[in-house]
């Protein structure tokens, strides 16, 4: 049951086309980022808060079938690669009409070179409060949260170097 309330939640927002701009975070900007654990995509439990203030950090909460995501989806492969070895991305697959195999396909398909984690149980969704797909949360080396956005038009570059 709670998991479709979640989903239903999830799937009223995703509606919305306007994009969360910082300051209007849902675990609050300034905020110490939670831990939370999610699963790999072969499906063993990992803990996001053993790379919570190892570093900078960028969390995308996403799905395959989410259109803001694909939008961001080119910027945010190029700042992988842009700040490799210095920053730590990860993508989170929301588990809402989603399976583990699908999205280990899609990234295979895409290239993803980043952390990718699918949210089984939703651990990780309610830890950082997500809004909607496309959720963008970054964490400064200190374990700070210094920027959250929602949607498909993000200055994810403008965030990153907050975190620096």
């Amino acid at each position: 049951m709670t998991r479709m309330l979640m989903a239903a939640a999830l799937a009223a927002l995703l509606i919305a086309p306007r994009a969360r701009a910082q300051g209007e975070s849902m675990v609050g900007v300034g905020s110490a980022a939670p831990a939370a654990v999610a699963q790999t995509l072969d499906g063993k439990d990992f803990d996001l808060g053993t790379l919570i203030g190892k570093g900078p950090l960028v969390i995308e909460f996403w799905a395959v079938w989410c259109p803001n995501c694909k939008e961001l989806e080119p910027q945010w492969l190029s700042l992988v690669k842009q700040y490799q070895g210095t920053v730590t991305f990860v993508g989170v697959a929301v588990s809402v009409n989603e399976s583990a195999a699908r999205v280990q396909k899609y990234a295979q398909q895409h290239g993803f070179t980043h952390l990718v984690l699918f949210d089984t149980h939703g651990t990780a969704t309610g830890a950082f409060d997500v809004p909607a797909t496309s959720y963008v949360v970054v964490i400064d080396r200190k374990g700070k949260i210094v920027y959250t956005g929602v949607g498909g038009d993000q200055d994810l570059a403008a965030a990153i170097r907050k975190a620096l």
